[in-house]
């Protein structure tokens, strides 16, 4: 298995998990000090947001790093509002704002306030790198955006399994999900059984969220 690392990763840090509805919150300390919180869907299984802290000597509180889904609620982060479509969203700004999240069978992409034809944009895979690049003709817009899925699953991205779109002032680039990820999703799902699992109450569990990232 090219994932054995990412899953040695998680069956050694300490877990908890929370059921809130229909989404199930898994927060992870790891031996280094950082911490991560997913959240998934209990009626399909697939995740809808992964945040990071590392651990920092720095004075002020840690912030989360969101890698994956919507920002956190504004109660516990301060993030900002989102939309319907669950993706992230910032009223009144112009600037590109890129947004990730996961299907059942594919990574999609999208970068809001881009405003140029399709035939405007460059879209390639690296895949030594794992990360795929997006550029304008106009070199109004520059951006590698990195794949960690694909890192933790040793998996190298393909031209021909990247489809672009372009609607809305919005760039949405998808890439079909390869074998590898999948079985290791499917893998990450298993380990995840073996956790003991509360169900809260809305306010129980917003409670429990602000606890455990410092709210």
């Amino acid at each position: 298995m090219s994932y054995v690392a990412w899953l040695t990763k998680l069956r050694g840090a300490d877990k908890s998990s929370a059921i809130q509805g229909t989404i199930r919150k898994i927060h992870y300390n790891f031996p280094d000090g950082t911490e991560m919180v997913e959240e998934y869907s209990t009626e399909t299984g697939v995740i809808l947001r992964r945040a990071w802290k590392k651990k920092s000597d720095l004075i002020r509180k840690d912030e989360w790093e969101i890698e994956l889904g919507d920002p956190l609620p504004r109660a516990l982060a301060g993030a900002k509002s989102n939309n319907a479509d669950g993706f992230l969203f910032q009223e009144s700004s112009t600037e590109p704002l890129l947004s990730k999240r996961i299907t059942r069978v594919a990574i999609e992409w999208r970068i809001r306030n881009l405003p140029y034809p399709l035939c405007t944009y460059s879209i390639t895979c690296d895949g030594d790198e794992r990360t795929i690049t997006v550029r304008t003709s106009n070199k109004k817009y520059f951006k590698r955006i990195e794949i960690p899925e694909f890192q933790r699953c040793n998996f190298a991205p393909r031209q021909e399994d990247l489809t672009v779109f372009h609607q809305n002032q919005t760039l949405i680039i998808s890439y079909k999900k390869p074998p590898i990820l999948i079985e290791m999703e499917k893998a990450v799902l298993v380990e995840l059984q073996n956790i003991e699992t509360i169900e809260y109450d809305n306010l129980q569990c917003e409670d429990l969220l602000k606890g455990l990232m410092g709210g």
